[in-house]
C-alpha cells in the first residue's frame, strides 16, 4: 500500500491541479486512457481543427450566389489529419513526459483502476493506493447502442473516426447532437455523401425549439436527413462496406456505407471507477453527485477529502466548465478552512457545425416553465441577420439571433443564436448576463459598431418589450 497527499484520477482538466503548491508534496496522477484527456486528444481541438478546413472547403457553395465563382480542386484528407494530429499527440506526449519523468514528487501510474473506499483505489496488478485527498475527473466515453454489428472495424466513434486512413465515401452517422452535426459538416465539406439517422423528430433537440426546427431544416437541405429512424443492425459486406438496416417512417430499409459513425452521447467513467459499489452516490444518468463544492457525496453527505470534476460528475460535458470545477477544486483542496462554491448559472455552449449554433440560459420552454413558477412574464425577441448590413453583404437570411427576458426587469434570461460565427456572436450576452447587466442597458449603454454583425444582437434587446 502506497499513500499520498494527493491522488487525482483522470489527466484532463484534473492535470490542472498539480500546481506549485504541491511540489513539496506525494501526489500521483492516474490515466489509463491517453494522456490529456477527451478534450486534447479526441474532443473539441482534434474536431475544431477539422472544421476550420471544412469551412475552407465548403467556400465554393456559398460563393456563388455572391457573384465570386470558386472551385474545390480537392481535399488531402492525409494531410490534414496529419497536421492536426502531428501536433495533438506532441501536446500528449510532452505532457505525459513532464509528469512521468519530471516532476520528483509526481507519480503516474498509467492503467484503469478502481475505487477500494473513498479515498483508495486499486490498480489491475493488485497495488493499493490510498491518500489524504482524492479527485475523481475520470470523465467520460463514447456511448455504443446495442445493436448488432455495433463492434465491426468500420463503426467509428468520436475517438476513432478521425484518425481513418481513407476518407469515405459514404458515411452513416447515428444520432442528432452537438457530435453529429459537427462531424456532417466536417465529411460532408470535404465531399463524403452523408447519412444521418436520428431516433427523434428532429436535430439539436437540447437546445431551444427555434434553432433546432431551423437547424433541422437546413441540415436537410445539406444531408441525407432520416428522422424518426432507428438503425437496428450493422452488416459487413465482402467489398468492405457495411448495410445499415434502417427503420424509419417509411418502413425498413438497407443502406450501404463504407462508415459508421456512432455519435450518440457520451457516459460518464463512473461504472469503470467502481463508484457505486465504493457506496458514492450516482444520479441516474450515471454521473457522481457532488455539492457545491464539488465534494463527491455519499448518502447524501459530503466526504471529506474526495472531490469530483468535469463530465464524470458535470451535468455540463464542456471543457469550459471542467475547467471552472478544476478552478474550484484547486482552491478547495488548499483552503478547506474557506470553501469556493461552483458557478453553474450561465453556462454557454456552442456546436461548430454548419451554420453554428450557440446558446446560454434558459430556452424559450424553460422561461416560460420559470414564470409561471414565479408570477411572472418574459418577452422574447428573435432578429434575423438578414436585417442588418452585414447580413446584407452576405446575402444571409436564416441566420438569427433569439433573445429572452424577464419583462418587469428586463433579466436577460438566455439567449440563442444560430447563424455565421455565432460561438462569438453571443460573447456579449454572455458577459451581460455574468454581470447582471439588464436588456435595456447593454442595448441603450455601449456603442455597437456598425456595421458588425453583431448588430443583430443589438437589434434584438433593442425589440424586447420591456415593461
Amino acid at each position: 500500500m502506497t499513500h499520498y497527499d494527493l491522488a487525482i484520477i483522470g489527466s484532463g482538466s484534473g492535470n490542472t491541479l498539480i500546481s506549485p503548491e504541491w511540489d513539496d508534496r506525494k501526489v500521483v496522477l492516474v490515466e489509463g486512457g491517453t494522456f490529456g484527456g477527451t478534450c486534447l486528444n479526441v474532443g473539441c481541438i482534434p474536431t475544431k481543427m477539422f472544421v476550420y478546413p471544412a469551412g475552407l472547403a465548403s467556400a465554393p457553395a456559398e460563393s456563388s450566389r455572391l457573384g465570386v465563382d470558386l472551385t474545390l480542386d480537392g481535399v488531402r484528407w492525409q494531410d490534414i489529419r496529419d497536421r492536426i494530429f502531428t501536433r495533438i499527440d506532441a501536446i500528449s506526449r510532452g505532457g505525459r513526459t513532464y509528469r512521468a519523468e519530471e516532476l520528483a514528487n509526481v507519480t503516474l501510474i498509467e492503467e484503469y483502476v478502481r475505487l477500494t473506499g473513498e479515498k483508495s483505489f486499486e490498480t489491475p496488478g493488485g497495488d493499493v493506493v490510498t491518500a489524504d485527498q482524492l479527485v475523481l475527473a475520470a470523465g467520460s466515453r463514447a456511448t455504443l447502442p446495442d445493436i448488432q454489428g455495433i463492434t465491426l472495424p468500420q463503426v467509428h466513434t468520436s475517438d476513432s473516426v478521425m484518425r481513418l486512413d481513407e476518407q469515405p465515401r459514404r458515411l452513416l452517422v447515428i444520432g442528432g447532437g452537438y457530435i453529429a452535426a459537427e462531424f456532417a459538416h466536417v465529411f460532408g465539406s470535404f465531399g463524403t455523401r452523408v447519412t444521418l439517422a436520428v431516433r427523434s423528430d428532429g436535430m439539436l433537440r437540447h437546445l431551444d425549439h427555434t434553432v433546432s426546427e431551423s437547424f433541422t431544416e437546413q441540415a436537410a437541405s445539406r444531408w441525407d436527413l432520416r428522422l424518426n429512424t432507428d438503425v437496428t443492425g450493422l452488416a459487413a459486406n465482402a467489398d468492405g462496406s457495411v448495410t445499415a438496416r434502417l427503420d424509419g417512417p417509411a418502413g425498413v430499409a438497407d443502406l450501404e456505407v463504407d462508415a459508421v459513425l456512432v455519435a450518440i452521447g457520451r457516459t460518464p467513467n463512473t461504472d469503470r471507477l467502481g463508484a457505486s459499489e465504493a457506496g458514492l452516490d450516482v444520479h441516474a444518468d450515471g454521473r457522481l453527485a457532488v455539492d457545491e463544492f464539488q465534494r463527491v457525496l455519499r448518502n447524501g453527505t459530503p466526504v471529506d477529502g474526495l472531490w469530483s470534476l468535469g463530465d464524470v460528475s458535470s451535468p455540463y460535458q464542456l471543457k469550459h466548465v471542467a475547467n471552472h470545477e478544476a478552478k474550484i477544486v484547486a482552491h478547495n483542496l488548499l483552503h478547506p478552512e474557506a470553501l469556493r462554491a461552483r458557478d453553474h448559472r450561465f453556462v454557454p455552449a456552442a456546436v461548430f457545425s454548419h451554420p453554428q449554433a450557440a446558446t446560454v440560459g434558459m430556452t424559450e420552454a424553460e422561461a416560460l416553465a420559470y414564470a409561471e413558477t414565479q408570477g411572472t412574464a418574459v418577452v422574447t425577441a428573435v432578429q434575423h441577420y438578414g436585417s442588418t448590413a452585414y447580413g446584407w453583404a452576405m446575402e444571409d437570411s436564416p441566420g438569427f439571433v433569439k433573445i429572452i427576458a424577464e419583462q418587469h426587469s428586463g433579466r436577460i434570461l438566455g439567449a440563442h443564436i444560430l447563424g455565421h460565427e455565432a460561438s462569438m456572436i453571443i460573447q456579449p450576452v454572455i458577459q451581460a448576463m455574468s454581470f447582471g447587466l439588464d436588456a435595456h442597458t447593454m442595448a441603450r449603454g455601449q456603442y455597437w459598431i456598425h456595421p458588425a454583425l453583431t448588430e443583430v444582437v443589438e437589434n434584438a434587446l433593442l425589440n424586447l418589450r420591456i415593461d
